[in-house]
């Protein structure tokens, strides 16, 4: 990734961890379903709803210190 300007989350991600990998997203059918299983697993999920997202998608991130320090986006398609 790259930023677009000087002060997005984008540039200051780049400048406190350099590169490597911002995020992972993976595609789920049910993604509340997929939240409470997460959240009952003891994992930090971002929210307690999905938000509107890039591609007509909803999206929910997982605390990257609840997954050894990885950023993970869970998306599934508005119908």
């Amino acid at each position: 990734m790259e930023s677009l300007n000087d002060d997005g989350p984008i540039a200051k991600f780049l400048q406190k961890k350099g590169e490597g990998i911002h995020h992972v997203a993976f595609e789920v059918e049910d993604i509340r379903s997929e939240m409470k299983r997460l959240k009952q697993e003891g994992f930090h999920v971002l929210g307690d709803e999905p938000q509107k997202g890039a591609d007509n998608k909803w999206v929910v991130f997982v605390h990257p210190k609840s997954t050894n320090g990885v950023l993970i986006e869970l998306c599934q398609e508005i119908k």
